[in-house]
């Protein structure tokens, strides 16, 4: 057996464990215990990707508009010049609305490649954006952990980006930055069990979730994920994905069972921000997207 495969028995027996942790979790938080009243068991906040704002805006006034509609946070971006992240962080947190974490990525230099090049292109960004978060404010990176293709076998996947993502784990100490790896379409983590493993096995509080709602709609429930991977979940994205044809939609209206969201994140006292992820939009579109979720935190 090859040393990159993952041995079943050892997964059963954790697979085993974390489905008992989660049904004393949810036998233990009913729902009168948890949500005696909106936002109760959840201190949730509304957040904003800072793409989604007008381009035509200075940036102060992007980060107004963000408040004005209700948002409470943002999501950013890298930036290499770290003068000009220090000075951004501070508009954003004069306006209300400091950067709570920035979307690195990793689709373009993936931790699962067997490429040297790649790697080190990946590690550079990686650092780049840890330090950039720092200076911005933001306490986590996302990152999307790896990629498989035709040429990159899960198991060879699953090794590599760990053994990879362990050595930035000394600079995000050093800076008290998160990296919280991300549930996407990357073919990877396919199942809660699986991700709540895969997070464990770094065994740092560097290492987090960063779990999308939309992301596991196709094939799952996100009620499901969340009350799984428990506290392992740092960040959460928003989106809503309707199956019956295949299609991204606005909040609260596709298949994603959102009260049941809500309740699995009173479940799990989950404290932080919600942050869409969908197009951007002017004023009335924004005011309309902040009283979705609105809508959906009062459930």
């Amino acid at each position: 057996m090859k040393e990159e495969t993952i041995e079943r028995r050892s997964f059963l027996k954790y697979a085993a464990t974390a489905a008992i942790g989660t049904d004393l979790l949810v036998c233990a938080t009913t729902p009168q215990t948890a949500k005696a009243g909106a936002g109760e068991g959840a201190k949730l906040r509304k957040a904003l990707q800072f793409g989604m704002l007008p381009r035509d805006l200075s940036n102060a006034d992007k980060f107004k508009l963000a408040r004005k509609c209700g948002f409470e946070g943002i999501e950013g971006a890298p930036m290499k010049d770290l003068d000009a992240a220090v000075e951004l962080g501070k508009l954003a947190r004069e306006a209300g609305t400091p950067i709570h974490s920035i979307v690195y990525g990793g689709w373009g230099a993936p931790f699962s490649s067997p490429d040297p090049e790649v790697i080190e292109k990946g590690l550079e960004g990686m650092e780049t954006a840890l330090r950039s978060a720092k200076a911005l404010g933001a306490d986590t990176v996302l990152l999307v952990p790896a990629n498989l293709n035709e040429d990159v076998g899960y198991g060879d996947a699953y090794k590599r980006s760990q053994k990879h993502i362990r050595t930035l784990l000394p600079l995000a100490k050093e800076l008290k930055i998160v990296i919280a790896v991300e549930n996407v379409w990357n073919k990877f983590l396919l199942s809660p069990l699986e991700f709540a493993r895969y997070v464990d096995e770094f065994d740092s509080p560097w290492l987090k979730a960063y779990f999308d709602v939309g992301n596991v709609i196709v094939y799952g429930y996100a009620q499901d994920w969340i009350r799984t991977l428990g506290k392992r979940i740092v960040k959460i994205h928003l989106k809503d994905f309707k199956r019956k044809g295949y299609q991204w939609t606005n909040l609260l209206e596709g298949d994603v069972n959102w009260k049941q969201v809500r309740l699995a994140l009173d479940e799990i006292g989950y404290d932080g921000f919600l942050t869409p992820e969908l197009r951007g939009g002017d004023e009335a579109y924004l005011t309309d997207l902040s009283g979705r979720i609105d809508k959906i935190i009062m459930m």
